[in-house]
Parts: structure tokens; C-alpha cells; sequence
């Protein structure tokens, strides 16, 4: 008798606590670009530091702009690394993007079999570009017109699809050079040499830009924006965390970049020892986005220059800096 009251307690019981969930909640997913960035950012959710957000991170990878593009709109993408000019772009429109630090100096190469070493060598050429209009197209237009170079004209551009896409139509011999960001440059240049092809870095980017606006070499190419959905839920505290871990992570793999590859490659789409190679030319830092405001607003107006589309035609007010 006993045993059939704590029975019928129990099922009482159960009938009236909340139900449990079925399945386990879904991973919070923080994404990045086939690019070196990606690298600190998949050390950042592989070493644990992030579970005080929350307990099940996991780092993916976004393959074209367009995709990115559509995650944040949906806001199905809520921790994300993007070109500044898209951050700043989606937050004018009012989408509510955030931008809380600059993840590299500038990763931008061009690779090439001739000899050239300067934008102007380019002049005669023909230049594979993955993207178009979008963060190396606007690069490399303005480096082109500040060095009196037309396109058409003087230089041809072949647009890819995607950064392998205009490896393989160096590789194939289709054009004399392809605009690459890391870990893309180092790929390249590898995979020429199984043929006994000799590909260089012809022209850094980085330092061919300090000429136009003096100084150090410093592209503030891409960095990690969050949501308004995710900064109200993790708030100011939470945000720091992430900054911190992404700064260590950042350390880690400039200071261990074979052991840092590791954790990125698969996602990446490269082998661990590529990704290892590419991290000394990806310049990788984690500066918060207010501590580099006036460089950003320099590189924002000097893309802007011709269509202040790029960046939603203003630059961003004092809300776009997360941090």
C-alpha cells in the first residue's frame, strides 16, 4: 500500500512540474571567414574561456559575403567577424550590428609569378579578384586610382567567385596576379610550388596603403560584430569576456601557430601546416573598435571616396563602438 501512495505521488508529481526540454538547447555559433582572424577565433571557443557566455559555443565558418550578409540581417549569425566596411554598412541601415574590435592590421597580398613590387607595377596586368564590391575590390580600386592606374585601361581585373577560385586562375596561368588575403597567399603560393611554380607576395597591401595615409602600415580590414540581441543578453560584462578570450586567443596563435591551427583548419578548408604558415604575414590583433576609432573613420572615408554606400553612406555614430 505504501509503495503504491509514493507511486502515485511521483506520477502527481510529474504531471505537474514544467515539462523538459526534448532535445539539449541549440550551440551558440560564432562564425568567421575563411580567413587568419578565424584562427584566433576558433582557439578563442576551443580553449573554454567563453563558457561563462555560454556553455556550448561553437566556431563555423561563413563562406561568401552574401551569406554573411543574410545571418546578420536574420539574425540567425550573432557573434561575427566581417569587414569593417559591412559592420559599419549594416549598423547606418539600422540592423543594429555592432563593432567590438579590429581583428587584424591588414592580411591583404598580391601574388604574383612576375616581378612586381608596387601598385604601379600592376600597370599591363591582369588581376584576379575575388568578391566583387566587396572589402579586397575596394581595396585595391583605391590603391589603383591613388596610383593613377584605370581599370580596363591600364589594368584588367578578372573577377572569382571566391578566394580559391582566383588561386586556381593564377595557378592555371589566367592571369598575371591574384588579390589574396591570408591564409589564401600562403596556399597559393604552396600549392605553386608542388608544381614548381615560383608565386610570391609581390605587393603587401598593408604597406602599399600607408603611402596614402602615412604612418604605419594598417588596414583595419575585418572585425567582430555582435547583435543588439546578443549585447542585451550577455551586457557589458559578457562583451569584456569576449574581447579578453578573443586577446589571449589572439596571443596564443601569433605565439604558437602550429598548435593554433589546429583548432581552425577543418572549418578553414586548408591543411593545419598552411594555416600555421599563413599566421606571421596575417598581422592578428584584438584591438577594441574605440581604441582604433580614428582609424577606422580614415580607412571608412578614404573606401568611401567614390560611393558612400560602402559604408551606408555616413560614418557610424558613437553606437557602433561595442567597446
Amino acid at each position: 500500500m505504501l509503495a503504491r501512495r509514493t507511486f502515485l505521488a511521483a506520477a502527481g508529481a510529474a504531471l505537474l512540474a514544467p515539462p523538459r526540454q526534448a532535445f539539449a538547447a541549440e550551440p551558440l555559433a560564432f562564425w568567421g571567414p575563411p580567413a587568419a582572424p578565424s584562427v584566433a577565433m576558433a582557439n578563442a571557443v576551443a580553449s573554454g574561456s567563453l563558457k561563462d557566455i555560454d556553455a556550448n559555443v561553437v566556431f563555423k565558418t561563413w563562406r561568401t559575403p552574401d551569406e554573411m550578409r543574410a545571418g546578420l540581417a536574420s539574425r540567425a549569425m550573432q557573434v561575427v567577424i566581417v569587414p569593417t566596411n559591412v559592420a559599419a554598412n549594416l549598423h547606418n541601415r539600422g540592423l543594429g550590428v555592432r563593432l567590438l574590435n579590429v581583428m587584424t592590421r591588414g592580411l591583404l597580398y598580391v601574388v604574383a609569378k612576375e616581378n612586381v613590387a608596387h601598385i604601379e607595377d600592376l600597370a599591363g596586368k591582369k588581376i584576379a579578384v575575388p568578391f566583387r564590391n566587396d572589402m579586397p575590390d575596394f581595396i585595391l580600386r583605391r590603391l589603383l586610382a591613388r596610383a593613377g592606374l584605370r581599370i580596363g585601361s591600364d589594368v584588367t581585373i578578372e573577377y572569382a567567385g571566391t578566394p580559391p577560385e582566383a588561386m586556381q586562375m593564377l595557378l592555371a596561368g589566367r592571369v598575371d596576379a591574384a588579390l589574396l588575403a591570408e591564409p589564401g597567399a600562403t596556399a597559393a603560393i604552396l600549392r605553386a610550388k608542388v608544381s614548381l611554380t615560383w608565386l610570391t607576395r609581390a605587393i603587401d597591401c598593408q604597406k602599399e596603403w600607408a603611402k596614402i595615409i602615412g604612418g604605419e602600415p594598417f588596414i583595419p580590414q575585418a572585425g567582430v560584430v555582435v547583435t543588439q540581441p546578443f549585447v542585451e543578453r550577455v551586457e557589458r560584462k559578457g562583451l569584456e569576456t569576449l574581447q579578453n578570450a578573443l586577446y589571449a586567443a589572439v596571443d596564443f596563435t601569433v605565439n604558437h601557430p602550429y598548435r593554433a591551427s589546429v583548432a581552425a583548419a577543418t572549418e578553414l578548408g586548408l591543411l593545419s601546416p598552411v594555416v600555421a604558415e599563413a599566421i606571421p604575414h596575417s598581422n592578428l590583433v584584438a584591438l577594441p573598435a574605440s581604441s582604433v576609432r580614428p582609424d577606422l573613420e580614415r580607412f571608412f572615408s578614404i573606401l568611401a571616396e567614390d560611393d558612400p554606400r560602402i559604408i551606408g553612406g555616413k560614418l557610424p555614430d558613437d553606437a557602433f563602438y561595442a567597446l
